[in-house]
C-alpha cells in the first residue's frame, strides 16, 4: 500500500465549521484504512506555515463554507505547490458566487430559474417579485440564511435588513420552483447517479434535513423517468464542466412535474466541496456505482494536482 502522506485540512472557521469536523474525521480514518500516512489539520489562520512543516505529498480537502471553498485555501495550496483534490481556485470562486455561477451554466444551455441579486437593505415594502421566491445569500453553503417567501405573504422578509443577518450584504432573489428535488454527482468526467432527497418534516432541504438524524430521505437511484434521469446526469455534468470544475462535485435540481407532461427541470447550484460522511450523499452515489467509501476517496487523493 502507498504511504503518501495526506494532509486532510477541516474544521476552519466558517458557518459550516461543524459539518466540516464531521466530514474531516471521516475521511482521515477511511484514508488510513487506505494505507495513507495522514495528519489531520484543523484549520486556523496560520495554515499556511503549518502546512509548510508538515510538507504532505497532497492535501485533502474537508473544509465547506467560505475561504475552503471559495478559491481562498486554493489560492494558498497553489502558491506553496501542494496538490490538492477537488476544484481549483477559479472554479471554486466562480461556484460559491451562486449569481455568477447561474449565468455560466444558462450560457451552457443548463436551465435555471429568473432570479435577481440586490442588497439586503434595498428591500423595501414592496416584494423585488412576485411570490413565491426565494432569498439566498449569494456566498454561503448548506442553505444557511435561505428564506422562502410564500404566495400570499404581505411583505418581504423582515428579517433579510435585520441586525441578526450575518450572511453579507448581497443576496439573491430566485423565483421558487415547486415540485421534487434532485441531485447528482459528478466525478472526474463522469456522472454519478441520480438522487431524490426526500426532507422528512421540513419545507425543504435546509441544514437541518441536511445534518439532522432522520431530516431527509435519500433514494438512489431516484425513481423518475429515464429521460430526466438521463436529462439530470447530463446538466451536472454540463455545469461542472462549464464552470471548470475538477475531481468531485454535486449539481442540485428541482423537478415539477405538476402542471406539464414534460415537467419543469431547474438546475439550482453546484458544490465543489460537497459533504464528505460514508452516508452523505455523493459518497452515497460512488458507492451505488461500486465504489467503497475508502476507495472513493483514494480517487480524489490520486487525482489531485495544482493548477486545477
Amino acid at each position: 500500500m502507498s504511504q503518501k502522506h495526506v494532509a486532510v485540512l477541516f474544521g476552519g472557521f466558517s458557518s459550516e465549521r461543524p459539518v466540516s469536523l464531521s466530514s474531516g474525521k471521516a475521511c482521515a480514518a477511511a484514508l488510513e484504512g487506505q494505507g495513507y500516512k495522514v495528519s489531520l489539520v484543523d484549520v486556523e489562520r496560520d495554515i499556511s506555515a503549518r502546512l509548510a512543516e508538515l510538507a504532505p505529498d497532497v492535501v485533502f480537502n474537508a473544509l465547506h463554507g467560505p475561504f475552503g471553498e471559495d478559491g481562498t485555501i486554493q489560492g494558498v495550496l497553489e502558491y506553496l505547490q501542494i496538490p490538492y483534490t477537488h476544484s481549483g481556485v477559479a472554479a471554486s470562486a466562480l461556484a460559491m458566487d451562486k449569481a455568477r455561477a447561474k449565468l455560466v451554466a444558462r450560457d451552457a444551455g443548463v436551465p435555471v430559474a429568473e432570479s435577481l441579486v440586490m442588497n439586503r437593505f434595498a428591500f423595501g415594502s414592496e416584494h423585488p417579485m412576485p411570490a413565491p421566491y426565494v432569498v439566498k445569500p449569494v456566498r454561503e453553503g448548506s442553505s444557511f440564511g435561505v428564506v422562502i417567501v410564500q404566495e400570499g405573504q404581505a411583505h418581504p422578509p423582515q428579517v433579510i435588513t435585520s441586525s441578526e443577518w450575518r450572511y453579507g450584504d448581497e443576496v439573491l432573489v430566485e423565483r421558487y420552483i415547486g415540485g421534487r428535488e434532485f441531485t447528482c454527482g459528478v466525478m472526474g468526467d463522469v456522472a454519478l447517479g441520480v438522487t431524490e432527497i426526500v426532507p422528512q418534516g421540513h419545507s425543504f432541504y435546509d441544514y437541518d434535513s441536511k445534518y439532522a438524524a432522520g431530516g431527509s430521505k435519500h433514494v438512489i437511484p431516484a425513481e423518475i423517468s429515464p429521460n430526466i434521469y438521463q436529462k439530470i446526469q447530463r446538466l451536472a455534468l454540463t455545469a461542472h464542466q462549464a464552470i471548470g470544475c475538477r475531481g468531485v462535485t454535486r449539481s442540485d435540481f428541482r423537478y415539477d412535474e405538476r402542471f406539464s407532461e414534460d415537467g419543469e427541470l431547474i438546475w439550482l447550484e453546484i458544490n465543489t466541496q460537497p459533504g464528505m460522511t460514508p452516508t452523505s450523499l455523493v459518497p452515497e452515489m460512488a458507492g451505488h456505482a461500486g465504489y467503497s467509501f475508502g476507495e472513493f476517496l483514494r480517487w480524489m487523493v490520486e487525482d489531485a494536482s495544482c493548477l486545477r
